[in-house]
């Protein structure tokens, strides 16, 4: 189960000044947000900015690469907020943390519920994957080394994406192209139906119909889920079911629960200077390297 949170949508903005030590209480929201991101200058990557991958206005991706990549790792990055909230633009510090190890990262916007429910923003995602793969040797990527990363939400988004065999096939995604999925502090089997998230899924569904672990392929690339140990919004379970899922069709998988962080600093602490938080970033660069092609 997951505990529904208004800090889903916006629990970015303060995670890495809190964690930081910095007493910034009398700032705005949005004055968090940005100062965050504001602690890793862009300097000496490239970065394009909304990259259409779809026709509606949500449907754009910010590319962050390394200057002079040459068929490097290339990342997928699906923020979270209940389905409902967050944006590309809270998560430079991602972009910017994977571009510094070597990675050209695209960050993508997705359509929200309510308006748009499930499958929407899984569609969204698959093609997502599917222009970044058409252009990736523009930005100094490999087409076949493809990664997807996501938090809360968004790691249900990079999950399902994969393991359900019908989106990669509609957007025209090879499966074998996808080298590895990265899921932290994700909700991947829940009954969403006795909470808000409810507003995300089809009425009338039921978890055996959108679950990523009841849809897993046996050729799914291998999984690296990554757990908060004080979350106490996405409930362990969903991992811990996640896993065996995987392990039952024969998919490689490895669950990490890393000490310390909650659902919020588990993914500021991929942010560089933010490390000192938790192992987020470590582990992820431990994954990407050991699966990467050469």
């Amino acid at each position: 189960m997951t505990r529904p949170s208004p800090s889903l949508r916006t629990g970015l903005l303060g995670a890495g000044l809190l964690g930081a030590g910095l007493l910034l209480s009398a700032c705005s929201p949005q004055n968090l947000q940005g100062t965050l991101n504001r602690s890793v200058p862009l300097s000496g990557l490239n970065v394009t900015r909304d990259v259409r991958y779809g026709p509606d206005t949500r449907n754009l991706m910010d590319i962050y690469a390394p200057q002079n990549a040459a068929n490097a790792p290339v990342v997928l990055f699906i923020h979270g907020g209940s389905w409902e909230g967050g944006d590309k633009e809270g998560h430079t510090f991602v972009g910017e943390s994977l571009a510094r190890a070597g990675y050209v990262t695209a960050v993508m916007n997705y359509r929200l519920a309510p308006q748009n429910r499930y499958p929407t923003y899984i569609q969204d995602a698959a093609q997502a994957l599917k222009v970044l793969r058409d252009q990736a040797k523009t930005f100094g990527g490999n087409a076949d080394n493809l990664f997807v990363m996501g938090h809360s939400a968004g790691a249900f988004n990079a999950v399902e994406v994969v393991v359900n065999e019908r989106w990669l096939r509609e957007a025209g995604v090879p499966v074998s192209s996808l080298r590895g999925v990265i899921g932290v502090a994700g909700p991947y089997s829940y009954d969403f139906r006795q909470f808000a998230s409810a507003r995300a899924f089809p009425e009338g569904a039921t978890p055996d119909e959108v679950m990523p672990d009841r849809h897993v392929r046996p050729d799914a690339p291998p999984h690296l889920l990554l757990v908060a140990e004080n979350d106490t919004t996405v409930y362990p379970q969903n991992a811990l079911n996640m896993e065996a899922a995987l392990k039952r069709a024969g998919v490689p998988v490895t669950r990490t629960v890393l000490p310390r962080v909650n659902h919020i600093t588990v993914i500021a602490a991929l942010a560089r200077p933010l490390t000192f938080l938790g192992g987020t970033r470590k582990a992820t660069l431990d994954f990407i390297e050991a699966r990467r092609l050469r």
